[in-house]
């Protein structure tokens, strides 16, 4: 009995933890076998085990953390897993190529960022007359660095400084003696250099003044030219001069800027050369190679940021493109453009101008200086516009437009036209397309130094503060006299007021910077008249739009709901310049202004200007976008 017992006894029991079993348990596989008989009596009695069939479900391998790979090949095969993996596989590879295929879109429809020099306004600092450093009354480029903070208060990123080579100075500095070295006044290249690299640890970006039309006649060249040492015998222009009676006849009878002849002799050479400026400033013979090829030169060695000034001499574009290539050398990195602007000021032949830009496919300058604001001979809303629209009719499709209301060689805004238009003049200048240029000290509304002895009243100190020489020189005088004003016209003081000069254009400079419209959209003339000039700025698939009125005249009220139908009846003072009337609402039928006030009205429209038939002609776009409000980007074609 026990024998059969043990027989029905399965081993797998023992496999599966049911008996322990040490010794030998017989079964059907052993039938044939010999069995030790003594020990069969001895084996103790089994007993019968039942196997309940929920806990042997139980023991069914499910997978783990940790699972080896035979396990995990196990489950991976089975369907429910597999056909998972595969969907998520294929949505994995649809997102990617759906990712990819919306930046190529992206990329082929967004418009072309604009540079640096064109994402806002250019701060032109005469150096001599910026700040002084080191109390010899003339200002210099540590003084510069020390001022950069208010460069920064003013929202402005880019900064022009003019000519600081080394130079005898009396041309101010633009007829260098040597292109390689820093004028001892303003410092040393050691200076030069900690400036450009405190400027760029600000996110600012230079532009230096290279004027290579003529060098001073101290330059080694031109002494080695009037000597006619080897090559630099024609690195200017020499001609024979005639003898009548004694005196010298020049050439011919062409005449300088400053009226008179534009030759000169020279008792070493015993010849003419020709200069353009005044005659310690003679011209370069643009002519030679050699010439060209040694402002190459200069252009590689600084590997900076240059303004170009040149006149024109017969063949002077094809030298101008050689520059611009020999700038793009430098261009290729991105975020290290090289900008390069003409100053020609061609004032009867605005077509010469424009010839400046290149064309289609040469290009020359970024922009040739635009000196339009400046010639005008009276001042209203009629002179204003057309001296816009003058420049922006001329201009070649997709080139960039630039404005300028002061620089070192014009009357400062403030006695030129009238402090009573200060505040119009550069809210002008900062809601314009293009890029504005500001000259040091017309952010507070400096004026011309009223004075019959000094040469040069507009490149007057800058007025800092209140104290002695306004805060430009803890010396005990300064190179030109500081503004009898300078105690209520100053930096610190208009700081300090919130209706201030200063502030209005710190107000302005961020209102261009934040809104698209004022950045890159569309310019339509809506009205001019002898007192105001009225034009609005847009962007396509944006409903904001910004009107300017500006007064350059008497009193005035117009009616622009009549001009232009399709205006709200209402729209908001985002700036004035009267700080007072900010966010006011006015009614576009009636728009009144002051002498010498300016608007800058917000209202949202579904029909821009720009696309009703009567203003075609009327509006002018450089660098074209269109803003997309629900994907918050900008696109070309629209």
């Amino acid at each position: 009995m026990v024998e059969e017992e043990a027989k029905s006894l399965p081993m797998e029991l023992s496999e599966k933890g049911g008996i322990e079993n040490n010794g030998f348990v017989q079964n059907e596989a052993f039938d044939g076998k010999e069995t030790d008989t003594s020990s069969r009596e001895e084996m103790p009695k089994a007993c019968s085990v039942d196997v309940d069939p929920v806990a042997e479900e139980e023991t069914v391998l499910k997978p783990y953390a940790g699972m080896p790979k035979e396990v995990l090949l196990k489950f991976s095969s089975q369907a429910r897993y597999r056909v998972t993996r595969e969907i998520l596989f294929w949505l994995i590879i649809a997102a990617a190529a759906a990712l990819v295929c919306a930046t190529i879109a992206i990329i082929a429809l967004s418009p072309k960022c604009l540079d640096w020099w064109q994402a806002g306004p250019i701060y032109q600092i005469y150096p001599r007359s910026f700040k002084d450093s080191n109390m010899d009354g003339n200002g210099d480029l540590k003084g510069i660095q020390e001022k950069l903070d208010h460069v920064t208060y003013l929202n402005i990123k880019t900064i022009w400084i003019t000519s600081f080579f080394k130079s005898p100075l009396k041309d101010l500095g633009y007829g260098a003696e040597d292109f390689y070295a820093v004028d001892p006044i303003f410092g040393s290249m050691s200076d030069f250099e900690n400036l450009i690299s405190a400027i760029h640890d600000r996110g600012l970006k230079v532009i230096m003044d290279l004027i290579p039309n003529h060098t001073s006649d101290k330059h080694r060249w031109f002494q080695l030219s009037r000597n006619r040492t080897g090559k630099y015998t024609d690195y200017y222009i020499w001609q024979d001069c005639m003898e009548d009676a004694g005196a010298v006849v020049p050439p011919n009878n062409w005449v300088s800027v400053f009226g008179n002849s534009s030759w000169q002799f020279d008792d070493v050479r015993k010849q003419c050369y020709f200069h353009q400026f005044g005659k310690e400033q003679p011209d370069l013979n643009f002519r030679s190679l050699d010439v060209q090829q040694e402002i190459h030169e200069t252009i590689t060695a600084y590997s900076q940021l240059y303004h170009d000034y040149t006149t024109t001499q017969v063949g002077m574009h094809d030298i101008i493109r050689s520059f611009r290539q020999t700038m793009n050398q430098f261009s290729r990195e991105p975020g290290r453009y090289r900008f390069m602007g003409s100053g020609d000021d061609e004032k009867e032949d605005i077509e010469a101008t424009m010839m400046y830009y290149g064309t289609t496919f040469i290009q020359e300058a970024d922009f040739p200086l635009n000196f339009n604001l400046m010639n005008m001979k009276n001042l209203s809303g009629n002179s204003v516009f057309e001296a816009i629209n003058l420049w922006m009719k001329n201009m070649p499709v997709g080139k960039w437009p630039n404005w300028a209301a002061g620089s070192p060689n014009a009357a400062r805004i403030s006695s030129r036209i009238g402090k009573e238009y200060v505040n119009v003049m550069n809210m002008l200048l900062l809601t314009l397309p293009g890029t504005p240029v500001t000259y040091y000290g017309e952010e507070i509304g400096m004026e011309n130094i009223a004075s019959e002895n000094v040469t040069f009243p507009e490149k007057s100190p800058m007025q800092w503060n209140g104290k002695a020489n306004a805060g430009f020189t803890e010396g005990n005088s300064s190179w030109l006299p500081v503004n009898s004003n300078y105690e209520s016209v100053n930096v610190e003081i208009q700081r300090s007021w919130s209706n201030s000069t200063l502030n209005l254009y710190r107000e302005l400079t961020q209102l261009r910077n934040n809104e698209l419209p004022m950045n890159r959209g569309w310019m339509c003339y809506i009205w001019s008249d002898s007192n105001v000039f009225v034009y609005v700025r847009e962007l396509d698939g944006l409903d904001r739009t910004f009107m300017m009125v500006l007064n350059f005249g008497q009193e005035s009220t117009i009616d622009l709901k009549a001009i232009v139908p399709n205006l709200p009846s209402e729209a908001v003072i985002r700036l004035s310049t009267n700080f007072s009337n900010a966010g006011k609402a006015v009614s576009t039928k009636l728009i009144k202004t002051e002498m010498g006030e300016g608007l800058v009205l917000e209202y949202n429209t579904a029909k821009p200007v720009h696309t009703l038939k009567a203003f075609q002609g009327k509006c002018f776009v450089a660098e074209k976008a269109c803003y997309s409000m629900a994907l918050n980007l900008l696109y070309m074609n629209c």
